[in-house]
């Protein structure tokens, strides 16, 4: 009898199948976030408030196949990984969207302005972020070939590689974030002190999009070599 699970399906395909199908939306989640920015230091509030209803759209997307994946994950099937592994990466994906849906909600409810000077170093620190993301769903989109080298040989070198030019993207983003902060706290005198402390946040939250897609990287490492 065939199964009417349509995540049992997929994964008689490939154990990654859901698990890639989840990255995909969470990707085309956080490419809105550049536009969003840009809406921001622009002063379109609608495009603003367009760029947030993508966001929230496709994170709503990413949380449903989530969920179904969550439920209907096989417990009684041979997986080629770890279930919990397959879990742990599945929330580091998660988190991804979730960081991008929080910055868009607190961009257009709170009416953000862009401190002076620090428009441009903001776009290159979300593009820097958004391309850290972009590297992680590479990566992603590489295990079906890992599973069809049982996890060795040339393929995983290959991986390795890409997770290892993550952690560098990564970097990028964490010194880019404290040079966009100090120049935040170099201008407190005149700006609200509410104000510094939002921006604070949203560049924390910034620099977390390139931190959870480090981690879907690590957690890739570990199944690699598991």
């Amino acid at each position: 009898m065939l199964s009417t699970n349509p995540m049992a399906a997929l994964f008689g395909k490939s154990p990654f199948k859901p698990l890639q199908q989840h990255m995909r939306c969470v990707i085309d989640c956080v490419r809105e976030v550049p536009p969003l920015f840009e809406a921001l230091i622009g002063g379109d509030q609608g495009q603003l408030d367009g760029q947030k209803a993508k966001i929230f759209a496709k994170e709503n997307e990413a949380d449903a196949i989530k969920n179904e994946l969550r439920d209907h994950l096989p417990r009684s099937m041979l997986l080629a990984v770890d279930r919990r592994d397959l879990l742990e990466l599945l929330a580091m994906q998660e988190a991804i969207a979730d960081v991008a849906q929080d910055i868009a909600g607190l961009l257009v409810e709170r009416r953000m302005e862009v401190p002076e000077g620090m428009a441009e170093p903001l776009l290159r620190f979300v593009a820097r972020c958004v391309a850290a993301c972009e590297q992680a769903h590479m990566i992603i989109e590489q295990l079906d070939e890992l599973l069809e080298t049982g996890f060795r040989g040339r393929e995983v070198e290959r991986v390795e590689a890409m997770i290892l030019e993550l952690g560098h993207m990564e970097t990028d983003t964490d010194l880019m974030g404290i040079s966009l902060s100090r120049a935040l706290f170099a201008q407190e005198d005149s700006i609200k002190p509410v104000s510094v402390m939002f921006w604070y946040q949203l560049i924390q939250w910034l620099g977390n999009l390139a931190d959870y897609a480090e981690k879907v990287g690590d957690r890739l490492r570990v199944m690699i070599a598991r």
